[in-house]
């Protein structure tokens, strides 16, 4: 008889379906309009009551603590009520922030004092300065209102992260939105590199980075964050052997080169379907079926970090310590986990192994 499975300690819930940007390097999956083959499906979204529900299961196999997301999370009616239920009624993140991530757009006050009563760590996107509406999918819109609920939040002691989407249009500009970040009030910096999947797939040439520029990615912002004396961190795992490349020591910018989704995170999307991170396509289960963790294979492939070698890595000498850079990018960009990450095969991108 098969163990039950015991899920990791932190629980990204993905609560709608539902935004109000269009964001052009989006990697959610079910925004993939141009690839049959990475199809997802949106089933019904669950209700407030299910998602209390959900989180008794989850609590249950072993998840301590949630972050919200979307979608975009402020569009859920009943978000107030859920994080008053994470409060007062449930276990989780006990004398612990609940991270919430949004665009900013429908942002108020309302939401601030909400937040700030609820003890909410706020994580506001800002995808770059002029470029800023391009991004977004909404040519004229600017960062000033991004911007401008770092600073109110900062104002009421919320405490906050700035979240960076770096892209081959903004990263002319990533010293300046990290800087305008930090000046408005973040604590924090989170950078993420562009990842092929979900809307993106379809501006993949456009947007991608090249090897050369992610690493000027991470020497920009450890300058930046040596500089105001702030910390900071990447998002998705790097390559090993590309961060080498900087020949660099980061200090203030914490990079990755293990994949932590089922290790130390997983996402539950909008209809209570489980996956191993935010831009995966592949359900691997679903928080209502009595085995939570249907596809135990791809799920373990995680867990045990025991993704086959990329060809192209065999010979490299840093494959201890290192995941090939991203599994799940990897397998949506090149059709097999086992596919080297997709900023090996950018055009432009002249670095090698």
């Amino acid at each position: 008889m098969n163990q039950p499975v015991k899920l990791p300690k932190l629980a990204v819930l993905e609560l709608t379906y539902r935004c109000n940007q269009s964001c052009v390097f989006c990697s959610c999956p079910w925004e993939n309009t141009t690839d049959a083959r990475l199809f997802y499906e949106k089933k019904p979204e669950l209700t407030i009551a299910e998602w209390k529900d959900a989180l008794k299961v989850l609590e249950k196999h072993g998840a301590e603590t949630v972050s919200i997301s979307g979608g975009e999370a402020l569009l859920k009616n009943g978000l107030d009520e859920l994080l008053r239920y994470i409060r007062a009624e449930s276990n989780l993140n006990k004398d612990k922030k609940i991270v919430v991530i949004t665009n900013g757009a429908s942002m108020n006050e309302g939401f601030l004092s909400l937040f700030k009563e609820m003890n909410v760590h706020l994580s506001v996107s800002l995808p770059g300065l002029t470029t800023f509406g391009y991004h977004i999918g909404a040519h004229g819109n600017t960062a000033a209102n991004a911007l401008h609920w770092l600073n109110r939040a900062g104002q009421e002691s919320l405490s906050t992260t700035v979240n960076i989407t770096v892209t081959k249009k903004n990263y002319h500009e990533l010293y300046e939105t990290i800087a305008n970040g930090l000046i408005a009030g973040a604590d924090t910096i989170l950078i993420n590199r562009f990842l092929f999947g979900g809307r993106g797939a379809a501006h993949n040439e456009e947007l991608s980075l090249s090897q050369e520029e992610l690493c000027g990615v991470l020497e920009t912002a450890e300058d930046i964050l040596s500089k105001a004396k702030r910390k900071g961190s990447v998002g998705t795992e790097y390559p090993l052997c590309v961060v080498k490349k900087t020949g660099r020591e980061f200090k203030r910018l914490r990079v990755g080169n293990r994949c932590a989704a089922v290790k130390e995170f997983f996402v539950v999307d909008p209809s209570g379907y489980i996956r191993t991170c935010n831009h995966s396509p592949v359900r691997v289960g679903y928080v209502f079926e009595e085995r939570i963790i249907s596809d135990i294979d791809y799920w373990k492939t995680f867990a045990d970090s025991s993704y086959k070698l990329p060809a192209m890595c065999e010979n490299c000498k840093y494959t201890d310590g290192c995941d090939y850079g991203c599994r799940e990018a990897a397998a949506i960009f090149g059709g097999s986990l086992s596919a080297p990450d997709p900023c090996f095969l950018q055009s432009g991108s002249n670095l090698q192994i």
